[in-house]
């Protein structure tokens, strides 16, 4: 793993199946205003499912991975999120009295925001 790290460093990589941005002012506005926003993940929560993944490879826990990432834009709302989580929760919980084995969580919530996509724009019936 590198050490050089930056928050752009993505860019120097080849990436796919990118929507096109036209408007390299807007992005760039879109881009400073994200940049202002607390992480959705923490580091050291990056650091500690790393840490637990590999107890998984090891055999030593079982992994419990789950979500929605084909919900629509009109269902994605916080009582959602929260629903799919409590389910994986207590499906957890099921599995780790059963096992007697920890059971590492892992979650994907509103993935239709992140999906690589075929085409720069969809549409469904003519909309």
């Amino acid at each position: 793993m590198t050490n050089n790290w930056t928050p752009d460093g993505w860019r120097a990589c080849e990436a796919r199946q990118l929507p096109q941005y036209p408007d390299a002012a807007a992005l760039g506005a879109v881009e400073t205003e994200l940049r202002s926003y607390p992480p959705l993940v923490f580091a050291g929560e990056a650091r500690d499912l790393t840490e637990r993944l590999g107890e998984v490879a090891a055999g030593d826990a079982f992994l419990l991975q789950g979500g929605d990432c084909a919900e629509s834009f009109a269902e994605f709302h916080p009582n959602t999120i929260r629903d799919t989580f409590r389910v994986l929760l207590q499906m957890a919980v099921v599995m780790t009295f059963a096992s007697k084995m920890p059971v590492v969580k892992v979650g994907r919530m509103a993935g239709q925001f992140a999906k690589p996509r075929s085409g720069d724009f969809e549409e469904q019936d003519g909309v």
